[in-house]
């Protein structure tokens, strides 16, 4: 079938609005017509060349949209199902057996190589084949193909437009608050970095019932936002020493940290801000050469932990309605995060997340 896609054919360039062709779901597939899919930092490292994504690509993978076509081999869903799309998962090697699909151990050949497993493309433009497939959907165009294994079915009664983001940012920053940290009640956390997954990681720490949340970040009117959202209390990272003003704020240092910048430093930071037996998470990479240094004895004196995290340790079928769930009950707003723009937008939506002008930018199809 022929759809509108929007294709990345050079690193640092606009992406393409184009004419393609889609492939018809196979047995094991499912169509879906995206009514609205996110901006993530993932397809931004794409564009600029720090991951080994091969172009020309179809990008976007926080899609939303209305189940068209199943194949035979399908139960999960059926046409006119709602379904949000999200990671990618074989389903068959051991961590996906002990239900940890987010560490799947075939992860990266699914989500970033941008093709099927047998190496086969979805997606064709009259110049030849594109990478498609980018984690298990290629979500930039107007329909999608996924597997039943990263297709979450979702209620009708909520906008889809607002949900894409759940699969994957906002998955991110909330799951690695309540289901990685597993912050408790009472507790005390610092979220590194103010953007839509640290927002979402301050939202996840209110539903725990953490009664110290710091947000730390360069950009005011973020941490305007973190406020807003339930941070007791703000640090501009470029005034002052952050960690003293941590341990001022705590006296003794944090049960939690969470680091979503992937700066080295900053991640040094987090994890001398822990109080004894804190535990520090990162979900981000500066890149594949970037080393983290710490001193050893505050360390390993204090028990202190740092885990890395992937889309929040979450189950996403279990997930992300527990995220709607909480939206609905007014515990969760994720929706004060986002900013609209039309699909033939996706340029201007990008330089608005670059420049910070938009913390989650989510493009309408028409």
């Amino acid at each position: 079938m022929k759809i509108q896609a929007a294709v990345a054919r050079n690193h640092d360039a606009p992406l393409s609005l184009e004419e393609v062709e889609l492939d018809e779901p196979r047995d094991n597939e499912i169509l879906v017509r995206v009514v609205a899919t996110g901006v993530c930092h993932t397809d931004m490292a794409v564009i600029a060349g720090q991951l080994p994504t091969p172009l020309p690509v179809v990008l976007g993978h926080e899609g939303a949209g209305v189940v068209e076509k199943v194949g035979a081999q399908v139960t999960k869903v059926q046409p006119g199902d709602h379904v949000v799309m999200t990671i990618d998962s074989c389903g068959q090697c051991p961590a996906c057996l002990h239900n940890d699909v987010t560490y799947c151990h075939n992860q990266f050949a699914l989500n970033f190589e941008a093709h099927r497993p047998d190496g086969s493309q979805a997606i064709r433009a009259d110049s030849g084949p594109l990478s498609s497939m980018f984690f298990g959907q290629s979500s930039f165009a107007t329909q999608a193909i996924c597997h039943e294994r990263n297709a979450v079915k979702v209620t009708k009664d909520v906008d889809l437009s607002l949900l894409g983001p759940l699969g994957c940012g906002i998955q991110t920053g909330a799951g690695t608050v309540m289901n990685a940290l597993a912050v408790t009640p009472g507790s005390s956390i610092a979220v590194f970095g103010a953007g839509s997954v640290g927002l979402s990681g301050v939202m996840g720490a209110v539903v725990q019932g953490a009664t110290t949340i710091i947000a730390v970040d360069m950009v005011q009117s973020r941490l305007d936002m973190a406020r807003e959202l339930g941070a007791t209390h703000t640090i501009k990272a470029d005034e002052g020493d952050a960690v003293e003003k941590i341990m001022e704020i705590t006296g003794y240092g944090l049960a939690y940290a969470f680091d979503t910048t992937g700066a080295p430093k900053v991640i040094r930071q987090a994890v001398e801000s822990l109080a004894p037996k804190g535990t520090c998470a990162i979900v981000g990479a500066s890149g594949p050469e970037a080393m983290i240094e710490l001193n050893e004895t505050h360390f390993m004196s204090g028990g202190r932990r740092l885990i890395g995290v992937v889309e929040g340790e979450s189950t996403p079928d279990l997930f992300i309605p527990t995220l709607i769930a909480l939206w609905q009950q007014g515990r969760f707003p994720f929706d004060k995060l986002v900013s609209f723009f039309s699909f033939d937008q996706i340029n201007e939506a990008i330089a608005a997340s670059e420049n910070g002008t938009a913390i989650k930018p989510i493009l309408r199809m028409a």
